[in-house]
């Protein structure tokens, strides 16, 4: 034990405080450059991201013959069960039956793609793309791009803007509503990036201060103290890693939900 100690105090960052493994422990949760492939760098978060994509195909591979047969395995229909509620619960009754049968698709990736890629901060070894603020913006950005072409394209070009304020207004009132409501369409894709990057970062910085309880005090105290708080050290990381995959699932459903709500009241503004 007293060797583990030492080989974290020694794998420490250059110039960090050996007596504090918090240092390293949340260095892991930035993202950081592993490599590079055709002279571009090449990023730990973009492996997970690919994971998740691949982990899709992978798992929705039998799920349409299950569904069609009346069968198939206990993930198929869970899965199946998940898409169900998705699509009847979350996009059909805000975007109607037309509209939220074309869109589906794109919020059902939203969903599984935001779900896989915080499921995988809680593989050993793994790391949550989510957490970076650089994937949640970009998500966020998806989302936005999607309220003002797919309004512009429902409402028309000009419609869209000038729907942005109720009708009835004063005139006087007009352009100071107006600004407001195109500052509004900006702060909900920022909003989603911030719940979204917070909530998994925080997670894990939480998870990862009750796992280098054992480690500070071993590193700082003796092999004793730290023997001597392990137990609480565990059993504190294993409730948080339960929460976690709870808050990994609330997360996707969370971000996807809000980002339909947003398309639609851009989509349908009488609505």
């Amino acid at each position: 034990m007293n060797t583990l100690f030492e080989l974290l105090a020694n794998t420490l960052p250059s110039g960090g405080d050996a007596g504090n493994p918090f240092e390293y422990l949340f260095g892991h949760v930035l993202p950081h450059q592993v490599g590079e492939l055709f002279g571009f760098a090449v990023w730990n978060h973009q492996y997970f991201q690919v994971g998740a994509i691949l982990l899709i195909f992978i798992a929705f591979a039998g799920v349409k013959n299950s569904v069609l047969s009346n069968g198939g395995g206990r993930v198929s229909r869970l899965l199946a069960g998940w898409v169900s509620w998705i699509r009847d619960d979350m996009v059909y009754p805000t975007l109607g039956k037309e509209t939220g049968r074309k869109l589906l698709p794109l919020f059902l990736s939203l969903f599984f793609f935001i779900a896989f890629m915080n499921l995988f901060g809680l593989v050993p070894f793994g790391a949550t793309a989510t957490a970076s603020v650089f994937v949640s913006s970009a998500l966020a950005i998806l989302t936005f791009l999607m309220m003002i072409f797919g309004g512009m394209l429902v409402q028309g070009p000009v419609k869209f803007w000038i729907n942005l304020v109720p009708h009835g207004v004063p005139i006087w009132l007009w352009p100071l509503l107006f600004v407001l409501e195109v500052a509004g369409l900006v702060i909900k894709p920022f909003a989603l990036t911030v719940r979204l990057t917070a909530n998994m970062t925080g997670g894990h910085l939480v998870l990862l201060s009750f796992m280098g309880l054992a480690f500070y005090f071993g590193t700082n105290m003796g092999v004793g103290a730290g023997l001597g708080v392990t137990p609480v050290s565990l059993g504190m990381s294993l409730f948080v890693m339960i929460i976690e995959g709870f808050v990994a699932l609330l997360q996707a459903y969370i971000f996807t939900l809000l980002s339909i709500i947003f398309v639609g009241s851009c989509l349908h503004p009488d609505h």
